[in-house]
């Protein structure tokens, strides 16, 4: 009967078993998705930015679409049968008003005092260009970025200043009312032919 040397036998397993759990380790290393490692690890501001980002963008694009001809355009004047759009905002005072909300809404995050002209909702009545209205919408979404610097895990369920509402309700709600009317304002543009920049293909 021949012997079985068992001690090369078991170096032989070990060192096997050695290499195939630094392979797997470092397979294992390799496969899985790595930050950068100058990445910020998320904060509640940095969330609520990134969300402001996202309307801002959407809103400019297609206050930017729509050709400055246009700006006075409303669906009242289509004259659509079995429609009822008497008196609904013009295109501008679309663009007017989510700027308008924005301060109304976002300065009780920051303490600033809003422009003047803001008497109701839809905005100073001398922004009549294209160029300022889009600088107006601009300048709020400004605000909006300097409202969600403010917000903390410690403040944010806080109550804002001269407001009812809570400090994170604030500054979501800025956003939502913000794209309820860029849902109404891509509609202004498909009524006047005009794709939404959104909805543009790569080749459009």
């Amino acid at each position: 009967m021949k012997r079985i040397r068992i001690f090369p036998l078991l170096s032989l397993l070990l060192f096997a078993a050695a290499g195939f759990g630094q392979s797997a380790t470092s397979a294992a290393a390799t496969s899985t998705p790595q930050a950068p490692p100058s990445e910020e690890p998320p904060t509640i501001a940095s969330a609520i930015d990134r969300e402001i980002s996202n309307v801002e963008k959407q809103i400019v694009e297609v206050a930017e679409a729509m050709p400055e001809d246009k700006y006075n355009f409303s669906p009242e004047t289509l004259h659509i049968p079995g429609s009822d759009f008497k008196g609904v905002r013009t295109f501008a005072v679309q663009v007017k008003h989510v700027a308008t909300s924005n301060y109304f809404i976002w300065s009780h995050l920051t303490g600033d005092k809003l422009p003047a002209g803001l008497n109701d909702g839809n905005g100073p009545e001398n922004l009549k260009s294209k160029s300022d209205i889009i600088k107006f919408l601009k300048d709020s979404f400004a605000l909006g970025h300097k409202a969600a610097a403010t917000l903390t895990i410690e403040n944010m369920l806080q109550t804002a200043e001269g407001s009812k509402s809570i400090r994170l309700h604030l500054a979501t709600f800025g956003v939502a009312h913000a794209y309820d009317h860029y849902g109404q304002m891509v509609e202004y543009l498909r009524m006047n032919g005009i794709v939404p920049p959104a909805s543009r293909g790569k080749s459009d």
